[in-house]
């Protein structure tokens, strides 16, 4: 599983997988001419579970899985919208309640989101705009292509997303082979050419070619075939691609590098813990002299993908992106002790062949969600425990077999010791919706928004006062005279009027006529203020005409308070 093959492959025969000639008598029998979902027995129209698996693969059954109740899983999903959406609080101050959560279960409709927050591949695919765009347009490296091309088929193959859904029929003489006589093209043949129908297959290998060029000195391993095919199973490529890169970086650094030295130095440690956790499976398998790496290499490097029933590989990656590589231990720990922790086990496997079988073929019982996140969680295996036994296997490896010969980075244990390590800027979480949707507020809420408004606009009305008219300061002659200001009203007299001695005279004279009206105040031209060098007026003045432009010239009508 763990070995790399180098291979070439041209370009041109990548969506090919096989070409068959038949018979043209036989072009109907399709018993014959079955896809590889068909001839293993799985054919589309059988009907696929809740995570996609045709016919029930990946071990699911309805007592396998743990339903969680949808008003539950409703609370949940509000709970972790409001995690992501300040994810840098929640990690640097709330981290034991995001470890909580995660225990529980990420709610499906945003594990891939969630997924890609822990890892801090979100915040590598912000920082790296463009990266993986360019990887995937490069031809990539001859050596590796042939090598993915053949493990595409062989990833979760039962699978909506990865099964092959049949074959295309196709004349011989449209199919260019220039290895094929040319005799063969005036015989009346058929050729059945298995296609590439499925996107994710194509998005697999665009995903691990990139990863080749990102990281050369590593190329590609098969194991790291399935991590990328789970990411894909629940996130775009692009952010598959960086997820990838953060599990083979952070969280199981050296594991897929030549040698394949870090998974030894990791099934030694494992060893190790099993003596504390139990050590009555330490002693069978010390007897018999099993190195850890005949049955924990698949287990390790594939994160159990391969091993458990779906519903526990979701629930043992949510914790396993969230607390580290810890998690990986306490799985394989706790399958160890279920299938070698008593006498009653280990008096059916009395040598070393029995003992692998009966890994090899774990009880279902033992892998249920449930029963296996609960004995995950009880087992006394820390972080701590993990790199205090991992300098000491190391000080051993140097000892015995020299010095590591591909160093690989510090490896980091959970999601919160990757963001202080790399701490992300905002820009760099903020999410990106695919979907938004505007939902029209139910009826009661309508009308409760109508009163308000209407209560409002009342409460306004009330309040409002009477506005205040300010008069016109370049008025027209022909405007009405502004009414005259306010005056304080007469002071009541202090003393009583004295009473009258004599009475008023009788007028003697009738009242003059009215006179000719006043003269109009006199009007200058204000040119001859200016001329004059006066600088201290006050002049009201108006347009001539107001239809004219606003340079036109002033009349002055009155001056007032001029000095000169």
């Amino acid at each position: 599983m763990a070995d790399t093959e180098n291979g070439r492959q041209p370009p041109d025969t990548r969506s090919i997988r096989s070409i068959r000639t038949v018979s043209s008598s036989h072009i109907d029998d399709e018993s014959s001419l079955g896809s590889d979902s068909e001839i293993n027995g799985f054919t589309s129209d059988r009907q696929t579970d809740k995570y996609g698996f045709i016919g029930g693969a990946q071990q699911y059954t309805e007592a396998s899985a743990k339903d969680v109740p949808p008003e539950v899983l409703r609370q949940r999903e509000v709970k972790w919208l409001d995690m992501l959406s300040h994810w840098d609080k929640w990690m640097i101050k709330r981290f034991n309640k995001v470890r909580l959560r995660c225990q529980k279960g990420i709610p499906p409709s945003l594990r891939g989101r969630a997924w890609l927050y822990l890892s801090g591949g979100k915040m590598k695919k912000e920082q790296n705009q463009g990266k993986f765009q360019e990887l995937d347009s490069e031809p990539g490296d001859p050596k590796w292509l042939d090598t993915i091309e053949k493990d595409l088929h062989r990833q979760f193959p039962f699978h909506e997303m990865f099964v092959s859904r049949g074959r295309t029929r196709v004349r011989l003489s449209d199919v260019t082979r220039h290895d094929m006589p040319k005799s063969c093209l005036t015989i009346n043949l058929c050729v059945t050419v298995d296609v590439l129908t499925v996107h994710r297959q194509q998005d697999l290998f665009r995903v691990l070619k990139a990863y080749t060029l990102y990281r050369p000195e590593e190329g590609y391993c098969q194991a790291q075939a399935p991590i990328a095919a789970v990411l894909l199973m629940h996130m775009p490529a692009e952010d598959a691609f960086w997820g990838l890169v953060q599990i083979c970086e952070k969280y199981l650094p050296g594991y897929y590098s030549p040698g394949l030295e870090a998974i030894q130095l990791d099934g030694e440690i494992l060893f190790a813990l099993l003596r504390r956790v139990s050590p009555l499976a330490f002693r069978h398998l010390e007897k018999h002299k099993i190195d850890p790496i005949f049955y924990m290499t698949e287990w390790f490097m594939c994160a159990f993908s391969r091993t458990l029933p779906w519903a526990s590989v979701l629930r043992v990656w949510d914790m396993f992106l969230c607390d580290g590589v810890k998690i990986i231990f306490r799985v394989g720990l706790v399958l160890l002790k279920c299938m070698l922790g008593t006498r009653e086990k280990l008096k059916a496997c009395q040598g070393q062949y029995e003992t692998m079988e009966l890994l090899r073929a774990i009880e279902p019982r033992y892998m249920q969600e449930g029963f296996l996140v609960r004995e995950i969680l009880e087992v006394p295996v820390t972080a701590r425990d993990v790199e205090r036994e991992n300098h000491t296997q190391l000080k051993r490896w140097k000892k015995n077999r020299g010095e590591l010969n591909f160093k690989s980075p510090p490896r980091m244990h959970g999601a919160r010791l990757i963001m202080l390590a790399e701490p992300p800027r905002r820009q760099d979480l903020r999410q990106n919706p695919t979907i938004l949707l505007e939902m029209p507020p139910p009826a009661s809420q309508l009308k409760k928004g109508k009163e308000e408004k209407k209560s409002k606009k009342k409460k306004s009305m009330k309040k409002s006062k009477p506005i205040e008219e300010i008069p016109n300061p370049y008025s027209l002659p022909t405007d009405p005279p502004p009414p005259p200001p306010p005056t304080d009203p007469p002071a009541p007299p202090t003393d009583p009027p004295a009473p009258p001695t004599d009475p008023p005279a009788p007028p003697t004279d009738p009242p003059a006529p009215p006179t000719d009206p006043p003269a109009p105040p006199p009007v200058w031209d204000i040119g001859d203020f200016f001329a004059s060098g006066c600088k201290e007026f006050v002049v009201n003045c108006y347009l001539d005409d107001l239809r004219k432009p606003a340079n036109s010239f002033l009349i002055v009508q009155q001056a007032e308070s001029c000095s000169c």
